[in-house]
């Protein structure tokens, strides 16, 4: 069924083409392409600070645990600890002198890869392996605390 104009007593139609769909369709794929990488960097970047500020905090309980026993064997924050972080799992290990720590959050989840590590001179390290996303990974163990692509700190 045709509508007629009124005025000029021609057709009118009505809809769309399929070439003006598929051009849509091919616009909104460009767009999507580019949103969803930057997306997902955005979203590990996010979760990144949930493993730096609780090495953080274990840090600083830690020394102050020093200060009151002279020692950081059997400090409660050295436990290892899976409920703190829906993202990351901490443990400690004490040295044989009891005076050397070194903190770890290990990725787990969507996070499984990144591995964040801190000791008691406040040195922080990066690895980020496989299956961590390709442009996250590191050839080498990074002397700081990576938190975007590129290896910046």
């Amino acid at each position: 069924m045709q509508i007629r104009n009124t005025a000029h007593g021609l057709p009118v139609e009505r809809g769309f083409t399929l070439i003006e769909l598929m051009i849509t369709v091919a616009i909104v794929g460009i767009l999507a392409s580019i949103a969803l990488p930057s997306y997902s960097n955005y979203v590990i970047r996010g979760k990144i600070p949930d493993a730096t500020s609780t090495l953080a905090v274990k840090r600083v309980k830690l020394e102050q645990y020093y200060q009151d026993n002279k020692t950081y064997a059997g400090a409660p924050d050295c436990n290892s600890d899976t409920t703190t972080s829906k993202y990351f799992n901490f443990d400690c290990s004490v040295a044989a002198t009891a005076s050397v720590y070194t903190l770890r959050a290990q990725g787990q989840g969507s996070m499984a890869g990144f591995t964040y590590t801190l000791d008691q001179t406040n040195a922080k390290t990066t690895t980020i392996a496989s299956p961590a996303p390709s442009a996250w990974r590191t050839s080498s163990t990074q002397a700081c605390w990576l938190t975007n692509t590129g290896g910046t700190c």
